[in-house]
């Protein structure tokens, strides 16, 4: 019997043996001293505690002990507080998040990922509409060019015929609150590609404290989990892109508007970079992984704040003195003004020309009026109605909003002039005395929320179960 278990204990020890050398299987070894992966290094040696490195910088350790007239004795004679290092000592300082797999071969690449599984655009619209209201150029627009980035991703690695299918990166402009950062969070849900959302205000110029330029390529490799044949098929959204535009009036250094653009450069076009892994600044104990960011499709969106008022400052320009001349104020209302941008504008904003001619796709998003704020408010998948009917589903409580409610909460929302952000600050605030008094009795079964309770002039209806509706004062 004792022998059975011992062969038992020996069998699970080779089998958890097995499983650990697969796992290490599907990463690269990384270089101890560079921090490279082997991919890049070529084959490494092997130290014991699972230390690698490279031959390279075994080749620099020799060259430094042999340099000079000094034999290794006398080296150490003169160094008399440093002895021999003891391997065992050193930990290996590569976390998990931080070690690179593996490129699988092309064949199995090829299997993943064909024209079969890219969604067609009408496609892709029809799963926007869904949550998104409204803006259906926007969506038209962004459909079109995530199907031409898969159809140019295939066809750049077929090499089918002469033509080269060009990279079209997109520039956003939309008023706060229209939609630009959900209109993406939403289309990460809807592809299987990885897709990384980071904020243009932390970046700066190489060497200056902040985020580096590449610290956006860094995040789309952490989203392909460290796959670099997979973060070369994604999708980069940078958000508030008008905060890095070129600072006016100014004698410093702008290391976080003109030279984060100059910089973000050879990015939009396509190039190899080498990006930390698992981290967002490159130092001496992170590896290293090279992404070419030729096939990554780059999605900018801002607000512009003082765009406007460039656009009427050029088409002002075209009135003239007598009986058929412009008024100045004819475009002051205008809601669609940022339909009318050109690139002379973006130019006059601040942005740098050679960053405009690498974002060829310039469109923009419509401001919201009140019948597409009362849409938001019921239409969508996930409106915020239905999150508050789910809500007070749970304490068996049915909720309800006339129509005029929902009106007089979108006219309160655009004196906010914050967007679609503003109805849930409004809602919030209207809901809170009802979710904090429903519990306490049993005996409410349904909630109607009426445009007196919106306007402070009376209460929301209240129907016990079995009975007539009560205006709750």
């Amino acid at each position: 019997m004792s022998e059975d278990k011992d062969l038992q204990e020996k069998e699970m020890q080779g089998r958890e043996a097995s499983d650990g050398n697969t796992k290490e299987d599907e990463y690269e070894k990384v270089c101890f001293l560079c921090r490279r992966p082997e991919s890049k290094t070529g084959p490494m040696i092997t130290l014991p505690q699972n230390i690698h490195i490279c031959t390279e910088c075994m080749q620099k350790s020799f060259d430094t002990m042999n340099n000079g007239n000094m034999n290794y004795g006398d080296l150490m004679s003169h160094m008399p507080n440093i002895s021999m290092m003891d391997l065992s000592s050193i930990p290996n300082q590569v976390s998990e998040k931080q070690r690179v797999k593996k490129k699988k071969k092309t064949e199995e690449k090829k299997q993943e990922f064909t024209m079969k599984d890219v969604p067609p655009p009408h496609k892709i619209k029809a799963k926007l509409d869904e949550y998104v209201i409204g803006q259906e150029h926007a969506k038209k627009v962004v459909s079109v060019g995530v199907y031409n980035h898969y159809k140019r991703v295939l066809s750049s690695e077929q090499k089918s015929g002469e033509v080269e299918i060009a990279k079209s990166n997109m520039l956003m402009i939309g008023p706060t609150g229209s939609g630009k950062t959900y209109l993406v969070q939403t289309l990460a849900k809807l592809l299987d590609v990885p897709l990384a959302i980071t904020d243009a205000t932390s970046l700066t110029e190489a060497g200056y404290i902040g985020d580096d330029i590449e610290s956006v390529v860094s995040k789309l490799l952490a989203a392909a989990d460290n796959d670099v044949e997979r973060a070369e098929h994604g999708i980069i959204f940078i958000d508030e892109i008008d905060k890095i535009a070129k600072k006016k009036n100014t004698n410093q250094r702008d290391v976080s508007g003109e030279a984060v653009q100059q910089g973000m450069l050879k990015l939009l076009e396509g190039s190899d970079v080498e990006v930390p892994v698992g981290a967002n600044s490159k130092n001496a104990m992170v590896p290293l992984a090279t992404v070419n960011t030729s096939n990554i499709l780059f999605i900018c969106g801002g607000a512009f704040p003082d765009l406007t008022e460039i656009i009427k400052e050029r088409l002002n320009k075209k009135s003239s003195i007598g009986f058929q001349a412009d008024l100045k104020d004819k475009y002051d209302n205008d809601k669609n003004l940022l339909d009318k941008v050109t690139v002379e504008d973006l130019r006059a904003f601040g942005m740098v020309p050679e960053f405009l001619g690498r974002l060829p796709i310039i469109f923009t998003l419509q401001g919201l009026d009140e019948d597409m704020l009362v849409k938001i408010l019921k239409e969508p998948r996930n409106a915020i109605l239905k999150q508050y009917e789910k809500l007070l589903e749970m304490d068996e409580v049915k909720l309800e909003f006339e129509e005029n409610a929902l009106r007089a909460i979108a006219k309160k929302a655009l004196e906010k002039d914050t967007g679609a952000r503003a109805l849930r600050a409004i809602l919030e605030e209207y809901m809170l005395d009802i979710m904090y008094e429903i519990p306490k009795d049993d005996s409410i079964g349904e909630v109607i929320i009426t445009e007196e309770y919106i306007e402070h002039i009376g209460g929301p209806k209240i129907l016990l179960r079995g009975q007539e509706p009560l205006l709750l004062q």
